[in-house]
């Protein structure tokens, strides 16, 4: 064989890692760090994009989502590339692609060019992410290193996401809203650099062949249902986002028949057999959901409402940060004592418990309130990546462990996407029914109707009244704002008390996993 680190992985072994292995998992976690930053560094950008780009409500909402939804497009299909052309490769092409986006998006002139870039980085961003899970479950092959090397990978994302808002907030405080972009250059091409020395090349020998049309399938099932959802939240609930999401889930449909019919399919539907699996990806999908929608609300709320800087509200997200991280590391080790839907299930009452307490948030003296419901859904949701991710690579065949990982990264990934959608959706609606409920008394029709719009656009209209009308106009604005995060924050709380009773339920290990596990 040409190359002496290639491994056709096509079989078992219980070998335990060596220093090359743990010393990989450190490259690994670099684009963890950063993907994961860049979902959560961009909601400090927000205002100062919106105040310098002039986005409508409707193209805020793609920029912010736009980069999640195309990572979970192309996520199983980038699986499959890897399969083929080894997943140390992808991993060095996408990060190569990954930079280039980032540069792009770092000096985007207007919001269309912007959301052009956040798509091309979600493209990118999909090569990455099965690539790391999938070379992590490759790697180590003995059971209890696999799942401390998962629990080291979710913990490097939830590093990320809570080191995005500080890092963030840092930069915006001396630099344009750009520069948040650029964070991904350095990493990257460090990346780059140590990769082809610490990571070896593994490839499926017995890989299929890419099937065009599922890849097709998949993507014209994806983009129609986001189309639908951002038309419903531009103008309601009309024929053309309902006639866009039926079109998506018929294509969705006849996806679903090719697999079945397909000998290599792009999406293997027999691992949705194991119902631990299909819990598991159904939690992480709704779980991550809930947080991702809660996110914009919260950091718009502390900057728009309360009125800190970029700076201020990173460092007030500190305490939550904090959770995110000591739950990620205690988790792994915790599972070991306790039965891990008995763990999940505890954290997700936990995360219920946090979106109840966010939902009494008021707007003048909230940020403690709000801080501390923050705290408890972080402590909550951290541990879902962490064991989730596990239990999918764990009841998935050896064989199919690249594919496992993609369904759980696609799982979590177009959960947050979704959830910024659908949840943004209902805190809007709340904020421009409550808006135009209470009109203030002598500003003109043109202001109170683009104050309507969202709280950055009424920031904006606040700025040509006079003093004490931009005051009232703003002090509604911030009010029906936070009442929108107060109704999502309670939604959110439904969800997540759901599925408390769906993991006591669902995630019952079999015999050989209970023992493998130990």
């Amino acid at each position: 064989m040409s190359d002496p680190n290639l491994v056709h992985d096509n079989r078992t072994t219980t070998v335990s890692a060596g220093p090359r292995e743990w010393l990989g998992l450190a490259v690994l976690a670099l684009p963890t760090l950063l993907l994961a930053m860049d979902v959560t560094v961009l909601y400090l950008a927000v205002p100062h994009l919106t105040a310098d780009l002039r986005p409508t409500g409707i193209e805020q909402l793609w920029i912010a989502d736009i980069y999640g939804f195309m990572i979970a497009g192309f996520l199983i299909t980038m699986g499959t590339v890897g399969d083929r052309i080894g997943r140390r490769k992808l991993l060095v092409l996408g990060a190569s692609a990954f930079t280039a986006a980032s540069l792009l998006a770092a000096f985007a002139t207007s919001p269309l060019l912007l959301i052009i870039a956040r798509a091309l980085l979600g493209i990118a961003g999909a090569t990455l992410m099965p690539s790391t899970l999938a070379l992590i479950s490759n790697m180590f092959r003995d059971v209890g290193q696999r799942a401390m090397a998962i629990g080291v990978w979710a913990t490097c994302m939830s590093a990320g996401m809570a080191a995005g808002p500080i890092i963030g907030g840092l930069m915006l405080a001396s630099f344009w809203w750009g520069s948040v972009f650029l964070l991904a250059v350095p990493v990257m091409a460090l990346l780059l650099i140590t990769a082809p020395v610490l990571l070896p090349e593994y490839r499926d020998a017995n890989a299929g062949r890419i099937d065009l049309p599922s890849v097709l399938l998949s993507l014209a099932t994806i983009l129609p249902v986001i189309f639908g959802i951002k038309k419903a939240a531009e103008a309601g609930l009309s024929a053309l986002p309902i006639a866009a999401i039926i079109i998506g889930t018929g294509f969705g449909w006849l996806f679903v028949r090719r697999q079945g019919a397909l000998t290599d399919p792009l999406l293997d539907l027999r691992l949705f057999g194991n119902p631990t699996f299909r819990a598991a990806l159904l939690i992480l999908l709704f779980g991550l959901g809930t947080v991702g929608g809660i996110y914009l609300f919260i950091t718009q709320y502390l900057q728009l409402v309360r009125g800190l800087t970029p700076l201020g509200a990173g460092l007030w997200l500190l305490p939550p940060a904090g959770a995110l991280i000591l739950a990620s590391t205690l988790t792994p080790i915790i599972a070991r004592k306790v039965e891990p839907r008995f763990v999940v299930a505890a954290a997700l009452a936990l995360a219920t418990l946090g979106y109840l307490t966010l939902g009494f948030v008021d707007a003048v003296g909230g940020v403690p309130v709000l801080v501390s419901g923050f705290v408890l859904v972080y402590a909550g949701i951290s541990p879902l990546m962490v064991l989730g991710t596990d239990l999918v690579i764990r009841t998935a065949p050896p064989e199919k462990a690249g594919s496992a990982a993609a369904m759980s990264e696609t799982s979590m990934e177009f959960g947050v996407a979704t959830g910024i959608a659908v949840l943004g959706v209902i805190g809007t609606a709340v904020y421009r029914a409550d808006v135009a409920g209470a009109p203030v008394p002598g500003v003109q029709a043109g202001a109170q109707e683009a104050a309507k719009d969202s709280l950055g656009a009424a920031d904006a209209a606040a700025t040509d009244l006079p003093a004490h009308l931009g005051d009232a106009v703003l002090n509604a604005a911030r009010d029906a704002f936070t009442n929108g995060l107060n109704t999502t924050a309670l939604v959110c709380a439904a969800i997540t008390a759901a599925l408390t009773a769906l993991a006591l339920t669902l995630l019952r290990p079999t015999a050989d996993e209970a023992s493998t596990s130990r």
